[in-house]
């Protein structure tokens, strides 16, 4: 019965206190051969992924077990007992870490104890939230897929010391992780893969690597309403905003205010997306040409208001130089200097010719009368010309406002129908 109880099997076992042979040294009976150290990892929920830092941060159980040459009994000389407990800090436990770890140690709940079992294996679980650093691939945001490896590693142990494994296969890991998994935030899991690879500095210097690959899959739900939908909504009112009349200048404040309301969208992008991407995301690009897309719209309406008024101020400069011309006789109705000149020295011509002086015969000429008659209406004819060829005729700064109105439509519209077929290959594809 005293073979029966765990503080005699600590004795044999020399673990009833802490000493160097237990803890101090690798537990190996021939220093050639190496400790083969299994590391599971479940997943119990995505606490976070934060895209601006690149931080992945989650709620793991890591269980790490080892093969430990100087703790193997035989059950049936100690009452069948298979496995005992042991504080943590009696036994040798492997130095393993995680490479991309950035947490905190508060954040670390250590096991007080270990597990060991007769077939000189001993095991330790710990449970951590663990904050790693994360490579992510935003460029199909927010349709994307996140892959982050969480790699274990001996801080000191070569490979030839410390080969690192998995008790738990990778298929029996996955439906464990989906069937404890307790939150994701906004994603979806898709799987746990592990692989091993080695780490070679020099000849003899090498690690040996344990790489879990955790992959995620986003949401998109919240993104697509609070950013997709309203910057094209933002998209089809500039475009139906040709339909407003220019007369009172509602379409240019319409204009300005979508152009505005899209540059708050495009801030609260640049909250989330970081600012080290190699990749311009796709949503970035979507923004940005729907952006130059609007501003075009607002220059091409300011155009357009500027040509009405300018045709505006044509035809109230008409309607003013009929009115004075109604006033004032009809052969002095010129506004140039140089057609009351020549009418002045028509005058002087008539003038002289009406002098009583002039031969009689000269003035009774009916032919020289005629051809003195009709020069002065062919130089008329030419001063209206040369009044009128310098200016648009009424309405014609209005009909060159409305074909380019119109001509910039179609092409917006051809564009915009173009990028929205564009865009979406993108996301998707």
């Amino acid at each position: 019965m005293e073979n029966c109880s765990y503080h005699r099997l600590q004795e044999h076992l020399g673990l009833s206190q802490k000493n160097e042979r237990t803890t101090g040294l690798r537990p190996v009976k021939n220093w050639n051969n190496s400790t083969h150290v299994m590391v599971d990892m479940f997943v119990f929920g995505v606490i976070d992924l934060n895209e601006k830092s690149s931080t992945f941060t989650s709620y793991v159980l890591i269980s790490t077990g080892w093969v430990n040459d100087f703790i193997a009994w035989k059950p049936q000389d100690f009452c069948g007992i298979s496995k005992m407990t042991v504080p943590r800090e009696r036994l040798w436990i492997p130095d393993i870490g995680i490479q991309e770890d950035i947490s905190d140690t508060g954040s670390i709940i250590f096991s007080p104890y270990v597990q060991v079992y007769s077939t000189a294996f001993a095991q330790v679980i710990d449970q951590r939230r663990l904050t790693t650093s994360c490579k992510m691939d935003l460029y199909k945001f927010p349709f994307d897929t996140q892959s982050c490896s969480i790699t274990f590693k001996s801080m000191i142990h070569r490979a030839s010391e410390l080969k690192l494994g998995a008790f738990t296969s990778v298929p029996s890991m996955n439906l464990i992780t989906r069937k404890t998994m307790t939150t994701l935030d906004e994603w979806d899991f898709l799987g746990i893969a592990m692989t091993e690879e080695k780490l070679y500095l020099s000849e003899n210097n090498d690690w040996h690597l344990l790489i879990y690959k955790i992959t995620l899959r986003r949401r998109p739900l919240l993104y697509i309403i609070n950013l997709v939908v309203p910057v094209a909504f933002f998209l089809v009112l500039d475009l139906a905003s040709y339909f407003i009349s220019e007369a009172k200048g509602e379409k240019l404040g319409f204009k300005v205010t979508i152009l505005l309301s899209i540059s708050v969208l495009l801030l609260i992008l640049n909250d989330i997306l970081p600012s080290t991407a190699n990749n311009l995301p796709v949503i970035a690009l979507y923004c940005i040409i729907i952006f130059v897309l609007t501003g075009l719209s607002l220059l091409e309406t300011m155009l357009v208001s500027f040509l009405i008024d300018l045709d505006s101020s044509a035809n109230q400069e008409i309607q003013t130089s009929a009115k004075n011309c109604q006033d004032a006789p009809e052969d002095t109705c010129f506004r140039g200097e140089p057609e009351r000149e020549a009418v002045s020295s028509l005058e002087r011509v008539k003038d002289t010719l009406n002098n009583k002086d002039i031969d009689e015969y000269r003035l009774n000429n009916p032919q020289l009368l005629q051809l003195i008659s009709e020069v002065q209406k062919v130089c008329q004819e030419c001063f209206s010309v040369n009044m009128t060829s310098g200016k648009k005729t009424p309405g014609s700064w209005e009909r060159m406002a409305r074909c380019i109105d119109q001509v910039y439509f179609y092409l917006y519209l051809i564009t915009a129908i173009c990028f929205g077929i564009f865009i979406s290959l993108l996301w998707l594809y």
